[in-house]
């Protein structure tokens, strides 16, 4: 199967969510926890983690439920709190293992590259800019600048339009089955599904090409004779 274009998702997908989340939460605890013991240390970065969701939780909320749980010495206000987040999340960006090298081989194969990602542009752009993703693509789209979010399949089609590519002519990447792979299925691309802490839901009529866990499993689909 030949493709002119790679879309990628960011979080899960190119960027480790689980390894750059824990980096974070590691320095938060360190800053407003410094004087408790590490196994208390711990659990707090534990329950950090469970009242994050995946990121798929509201980051005021998360931040109002963890100041009315946590053990601060000095109760910080939400707002101190967001900002904290603001500042210190995009410097714990994580990439995924391989990640650099699959762009690269992509790009030396003709591949045209494009990435969607729902959040805000501070924050995602902040991450795609720490990592030094930019350079790679050809056009990156936050869904805060776009005005929709994936599964909405105006962002989708808005990527393969400055990408000048067709649906059937492009592949998705990404993590989360609705958002990803059925949004992008639902424009008539072709998928595959990084499988990470969103399970599948069996009622989705997506049927990804291929199921990975690792972007090192991308290469034979992409690079193979025949494909790319």
């Amino acid at each position: 199967m030949k493709f002119a274009a790679v879309l990628f998702d960011l979080d899960n997908t190119l960027l480790d969510r689980d390894r750059t989340f824990r980096r974070f939460c590691e320095t938060f605890v360190a800053s407003f926890f410094s004087g408790l013991p590490a196994d208390r240390k711990r659990t707090i970065i534990e329950q950090i983690v469970i009242a994050d969701r995946d990121g798929y939780r509201n980051k005021e909320d998360m931040f109002a439920e963890l100041r009315d749980a946590l053990p601060w010495s000095r109760k910080p206000e939400i707002a101190e709190l967001m900002e904290y987040y603001r500042k210190h999340y995009v410097h714990s960006s994580t990439l995924m293992d391989s990640a650099v090298e699959l762009l690269d081989r992509c790009r030396g194969r003709g591949l045209k590259l494009g990435m969607i990602t729902n959040g805000s542009n501070a924050i995602q752009y902040g991450k795609i800019d720490k990592l030094g993703l930019r350079r790679h693509f050809d056009y990156i789209v936050v869904s805060e600048e776009a005005g929709v979010r994936k599964p909405d399949r105006r962002i989708f089609e808005m990527a393969l339009s400055e990408l000048n590519v067709r649906a059937e002519e492009a592949v998705f990447v990404g993590d989360h089955p609705v958002n990803d792979i059925q949004g992008a299925a639902d424009v008539g691309m072709q998928t595959v599904w990084m499988i990470r802490s969103q399970p599948w839901d069996g009622r989705l009529s997506a049927r990804p090409l291929k199921r990975i866990r690792h972007l090192q499993e991308l290469f034979e689909l992409l690079f193979s004779d025949g494909c790319g």
